[in-house]
């Protein structure tokens, strides 16, 4: 199966071959025809599978850039995965008449108005910006054609919820809805189900095939002694680009400032960093200037980088979903990649959902410190 196979026109094909992108991704080959035909999806597939350009290029397929309405509106949870949506999304309308606004917080709002007194096709925001921008009435979702919700399981679980039927209400009655995400539990299933009309449900996830080239090992230790595993472990790997996960914007501010001390290049990235700051620090992390970089869940959304070798996991996540997604930014395109998990006693519990959902045991790494 190609891309013109699956119904993408010959320019859109030449660009994609000049980006290296020959041959459709799984959820890519299923999902692109389901979409061209105006039919609504619930897209499940594990991070870095080829998930963006799996709406984005149908959704060009069926914009009409002769018309001035916004047809497509694609809403994130972070700004940073709206950013890297947009520039996705910019690579593929050169040459084309379709235009794109990116609205999220932190970029001037000013530039954002100038913008839409022209005509925009594809409306890529967060959704406490575009509510904003409905607020004023700058932006009308009235001649909607296609509604994206990415990430689907953050935005309808974690306080998104409300802003999305806001945001719903002002779509017209007949619109096509996509929701796309790594991970999708029957809850979240069953609230997508409401905003949407006989969806064909793709999935593509498997936790074993997701996580078949990541080696994964864990360190028993204690909250006391974390740090300090944590930096001979680091030591002792010295990883090309490393991503560290930790639970709480509070325990990221105080590893970077222990990290830091110890000599360790490293820069943390969570809600609280100044927006244009935290373009610059994903800007750098993704030129590999900056060896590891410690995230908070939420935060961490949007980051998929090549040439991510190695995830810390400094506190266990909550869900077996959680970790899945966290671990699954290594061991790309076929490469190798090595995930390590520092658990306190009172997480053994959590440490058991992992073992059990993945069906196996981690091997225990010991450190001597």
């Amino acid at each position: 199966m190609n891309f013109i196979e699956l119904g993408i026109n010959q320019e859109m094909v030449t660009k994609l071959n000049s980006q290296g992108i020959k041959t459709p991704t799984p959820i890519q080959g299923k999902c692109i025809p389901i979409i061209i035909d105006g039919k609504d999806v619930i897209a499940v597939a594990a991070t870095g599978t080829g998930k963006t350009l799996g709406f984005l290029l149908p959704v060009f397929e069926n914009i009409n850039s002769k018309s001035k309405d916004i047809q497509v509106l694609i809403l994130t949870p972070t700004r940073e995965l709206a950013l890297q949506i947009s520039k996705e999304a910019e690579s593929l309308k050169e040459g084309t008449d379709i235009n794109i606004l990116a609205a999220y917080g932190g970029k001037d709002i000013g530039s954002q108005l100038n913008k839409l007194k022209g005509n925009i096709h594809i409306v890529i925001a967060t959704p406490g910006r575009l509510l904003d921008h409905l607020a004023r009435k700058t932006i009308s979702l009235s001649k909607i054609k296609t509604f994206v919700l990415d990430e689907a399981d953050q935005m309808l679980l974690m306080g998104f919820k409300n802003d999305v039927e806001d945001i719903k209400k002002e779509c017209p009655k007949k619109h096509q809805t996509l929701c796309f995400s790594a991970t999708m539990d029957s809850q979240v299933k069953k609230l997508a189900y409401r905003y949407m009309n006989e969806p064909s449900v793709v999935s593509i996830q498997s936790a074993r095939v997701t996580l078949d080239n990541i080696k994964q090992e864990v360190v028993e230790t204690t909250d006391r002694w974390k740090q300090a595993s944590l930096k001979k472990a680091l030591s002792e790997d010295n990883p090309f680009m490393a991503l560290i996960f930790c639970r709480t914007k509070r325990r990221a501010d105080d590893l970077e400032l222990g990290l830091g001390q110890a000599g360790y290049d490293v820069v943390k990235l969570h809600s609280d960093v100044p927006q244009n700051k935290r373009e610059r620090i994903m800007k750098n992390f993704r030129d590999a200037k900056i060896q590891y970089l410690i995230a908070t869940d939420v935060a961490s959304r949007g980051i998929d980088i090549t040439g991510v070798s190695h995830i810390y996991n400094y506190d266990i996540p909550e869900t077996v979903e959680a970790y899945i997604h966290r671990i699954g930014r290594t061991g790309r395109a076929g490469e190798e990649g090595y995930t390590c998990l520092f658990i306190d006693p009172k997480d053994k519990h959590l440490l058991d959902q992992i073992e059990n959902k993945i069906k196996m045991k981690i091997t225990r790494r010991e450190i001597t410190l």
